[in-house]
């Protein structure tokens, strides 16, 4: 099929706010691609291609793009090709290669095709396709139930090849994105609720745990074999050897836990956050940071157990389950139904220096990758993981540096994100030179003062209040934000939701 027909069709899919009609609309599309075709096309409408990043930065957008052509004439596998070919170049020279094969591919594109391509290579791309939207697309396509492809989704952690699956065995396809071990399954989310007590108003009587300010780990056990996956699902395992040890020891042949794994001081209270971060660097001597840092696991949830998946299992469950197999090791938890209960729970875990608590509903199943209300985080400080669209060059003393963060959080509805201000506050001397550096390399364009990034980063912006503003499209705003840090654990699609920030403002 040519890409024109995709372009069309997401431009279409951009035009509506109707949900529904979005639907029909990819799954008219989906029905007519080759089962090679639909896995490229789902990466394309959620704004990536197979290959990830190619290597290719705004520069070489620039540069390639000339005159277009008026006859398309490009093919959606003959571009996921040439995308393949940009990635794989290297050495000497690479980078006039990935610039050749850039500017052969857009001077055989329309108008159209070039900006859809220039906004997919940039991570631009803003059609509203959302994943959600393909998945009940996908379904309607090829007639399974959307709950199943969901379902194959959250497990597989990548819509495009459960459509391939789809396309080409259909819904028997699905068969093999179920829990397995060493395939890590993408987390449980939790939404924010904005007190203990408004969070078991929304739950009922809630199981409650500390919610802790460490690094979010997920580990399969076979026999002996033992691999730990962190929050972005890379295998980490060689980091935390003391971890392998103790799940080694557990009395179960084979299992999955879900848990957070954190430096503690002599007293027991948490280490920061970045200096549990340090484990997990890049150079890292380990038997040395093994001694000078070590680290303990909390467990909280238990996905497999011998041969079992538990992810329909009810939260009560599989939390009994857990803590009869490690309950040295368990998250500190208590069940409540009463909110000054709750409230005592929630300073008990601010005193011992935690960040606050998580209340989860005792009925609900493991909804991976989900961020649902079944799970609600209650902090103190009012806070917000949002993604930096754009900077700023600094003045006066922070000249030279790229400052002032343009904020925004996801938006679920109408795709892309949200933007809820700026600020500079909270920003360390290390922290702006480190930005600039890290910021540049994700340039994807630039005007006289600022410049424009790849939705990537992910950062923890603390706030006062929120406030309807008429500055900003979105039209709200955050009053007094601050940098509390940098949350390089977390992607762009672990930033919290407009949604969300609409219900603390009280707006939805």
């Amino acid at each position: 099929m040519l890409l024109a027909a995709v372009v069309e069709t997401s431009g279409r899919v951009a035009g509506t706010t109707k949900r529904l009609e979005k639907i029909d609309l990819l799954a008219k599309l989906l029905r007519k691609l080759q089962p090679e075709e639909i896995e490229i096309v789902a990466a394309f409408l959620g704004g990536r291609t197979r290959q990830g990043r190619i290597g290719i930065g705004y520069g070489a957008l620039r540069d390639s793009t000339g005159a277009a052509a008026e006859i398309p004439s490009l093919q959606i596998v003959e571009v996921d090709r040439i995308f393949q070919s940009i990635r794989a170049a290297s050495g000497a020279g690479s980078q006039g290669q990935r610039v050749a094969l850039l500017r052969q591919m857009f001077s055989r594109a329309t108008v159209d095709e070039q900006q859809f391509l220039r906004s997919l290579l940039g991570g631009e791309l803003r059609q509203g396709a959302l994943e959600a939207v393909m998945v009940d697309a996908l379904g309607k396509a090829c007639g399974v139930a959307a709950d199943r492809v969901r379902r194959a989704v959250m497990l597989a952690g990548d819509v495009a090849v459960v459509a391939r699956a789809l396309a080409e065995k259909g819904e028997a396809g699905l068969s093999e994105y179920d829990v397995r071990l060493f395939r890590p399954v993408q987390p449980m989310l939790a939404g924010t609720a904005g007190d203990a007590s408004s969070a078991l108003e929304d739950l009922g009587e809630a199981a409650l745990e500390y919610k802790l300010d460490g690094a979010r780990v997920q580990v399969h056990k076979s026999g002996d074999e033992v691999a730990v996956y962190s929050r972005s699902l890379n295998d980490v395992t060689a980091a935390v050897p003391e971890v392998v040890e103790l799940v080694r020891a557990l009395p179960a042949q084979n299992l999955i836990l879900d848990g957070e794994v954190i430096s503690l001081q002599p007293d027991g209270r948490p280490q920061p956050f970045q200096i549990t971060m340090r484990r997990f660097g890049r150079k890292l001597d380990v038997d040395r940071m093994r001694g000078q840092l070590p680290i303990t696991p909390f467990w909280f949830d238990l996905l497999h157990l011998n041969g079992a998946n538990l992810l329909d299992e009810t939260q009560s469950r599989r939390f009994a389950a857990l803590a009869e197999l490690a309950p040295q090791s368990l998250i500190p938890n208590i069940v409540a139904s009463d909110a000054s209960r709750a409230e005592e729970f929630f300073e008990q875990a601010l005193e011992r220096g935690h960040e606050g608590i998580l209340a989860k509903a005792m009925d609900a199943k493991y909804a991976a990758g989900g961020r649902g209300q079944s799970w609600l985080k209650v902090k103190r400080a009012r806070t917000l993981d949002l993604v930096i669209l754009a900077a700023e060059w600094g003045n006066g003393r922070r000249q030279g540096w790229l400052s002032n963060l343009h904020l925004g959080a996801r938006d679920t509805e109408k795709g892309g994100f949200a933007m809820l201000g700026k600020t500079f506050k909270g920003l360390t001397d290390e922290m702006l030179a480190w930005q600039t550096q890290e910021f540049l390399k994700l340039e994807i364009g630039r005007d006289n003062y600022t410049v424009y990034l790849e939705p990537k980063l992910v950062v923890e912006i603390a706030f006062n209040e929120i406030q309807v503003s008429s500055k900003y499209p979105s039209g709200l705003a955050l009053r007094f934000a601050r940098v509390k840090r940098y949350r390089p654990d977390k992607s762009a699609s672990d930033a919290d939701t407009f949604l969300a920030v609409q219900k603390l403002a009280g707006t939805k």
